[in-house]
């Protein structure tokens, strides 16, 4: 195995698109990209972000037939006992946006003290071949939940979510210090180096 030389996103996520291409920018590949024609709807079904992730690399790569990355990934609040986890982007139901998920989310921790507001981003970066070879890596961001959404980059959870050792929301961090040290960043790192390295 090693790192192909075309690999197809499989997202239509524009943020996941835009984040994803930045962090991989040194990987020396041809990405193929969502046209919004040919690009498969995929159910995420699985119960884990590895599972999730695998299936959109996998369908992807089996239609295209080219290897294709896909990541999955959500925020676990430990005071919710890890939800809304890999149902991150349905939390609020299945049609709902960035703004519901996070009132939400925001609704469930009000009365939680900031103390006990810790929670994660989780992310699992898979790539997945036409016949069936797979690699998964997976990486965590620590932080808070902040009741008061700060920051326009980003998206998702980001404006209110603090990492360790910064007093900025995800969404105050410039695109370079969130990919640098994001659960994101950090899972696709992992698997590229896993590609390089097989």
């Amino acid at each position: 195995m090693a790192l192909p030389s075309r690999l197809a996103l499989a997202t239509k996520n524009p943020g996941k698109i835009r984040e994803i291409l930045e962090i991989c920018a040194d990987w020396p590949v041809e990405w193929l990209t969502a046209d919004g024609t040919d690009w498969p709807e995929i159910e995420e079904t699985g119960e884990t972000y590895g599972d999730n992730a695998l299936l959109k690399a996998g369908e992807v790569a089996r239609v295209l037939g080219v290897p294709a990355v896909a990541d999955d990934s959500g925020i676990e609040v430990d005071a919710l006992d890890g939800a809304p986890g890999p149902r991150s982007a349905r939390f609020a139901g299945e049609h709902a946006g960035d703004a519901e998920n996070l009132t939400l989310l925001l609704s469930r921790v009000a009365d939680v003290s900031d103390a006990e507001r810790t929670a994660r981003y989780r992310c699992a970066a898979a790539c997945a071949w036409p016949d069936g070879r797979t690699v998964v890596a997976e990486e965590t961001c620590e932080g808070i939940i902040t009741l008061r959404p700060r920051g326009s980059g980003g998206f998702g959870y980001d404006p209110a979510f603090v990492p360790e050792g910064f007093d900025r929301t995800m969404a105050e961090l410039s695109p370079d210090e969130k990919n640098r040290i994001s659960h994101r960043g950090k899972a696709l790192r992992a698997l590229g180096e896993l590609l390089r390295s097989s």
